[in-house]
């Protein structure tokens, strides 16, 4: 077990089955949209969240039961790896003082905004794919 974290999960059901109610309705809507967009993305607990990866990872779901070391969180983030190469010029995308992984928290199912979700999740797929076809994994200016 991560000294950070207080809870290991066997695998993604197990993560699930730990939810919180109000909570496992966010990530189960947030997770049939990600599979939506991207349904060759792999599913993988990593920190003991689901992450999502193609080529390099692209974003996770990050529910506030379950705990990084001291850090207090709320609601239900949606994190994008590579948040800083997405177009974001509505700025919908909460930054804080990350220079790379930007994301969403939602906090009521009706928070989520699908359509605009979306936008989001493909942007972040070719983003991904961009990122295979530059071998050093640097996306260009």
């Amino acid at each position: 077990m991560n000294k950070l974290q207080k809870v290991k999960f066997s695998g993604i059901d197990d993560f699930l089955e730990y939810l919180p109610v109000h909570e496992r309705k966010i990530v189960d809507r947030l997770r049939a949209l990600i599979l939506d967009c991207i349904p060759d993305s792999m599913e993988k607990l990593s920190y003991n969240v689901p992450y999502y990866y193609r080529h390099t990872r692209i974003c996770f779901i990050w529910p506030a039961s379950v705990p990084w070391g001291q850090v207090k969180l709320e609601g239900v983030q949606l994190g994008f790896c590579h948040g800083y190469l997405l177009n974001d010029d509505i700025n919908y995308l909460e930054k804080g003082d990350r220079k790379q992984v930007y994301g969403k928290t939602f906090f009521h199912l009706k928070d989520i905004e699908t359509d605009l979700l979306r936008a989001y999740l493909f942007d972040a797929l070719m983003v991904d794919e961009q990122l295979k076809k530059n071998k050093r994994g640097i996306f260009p200016a």
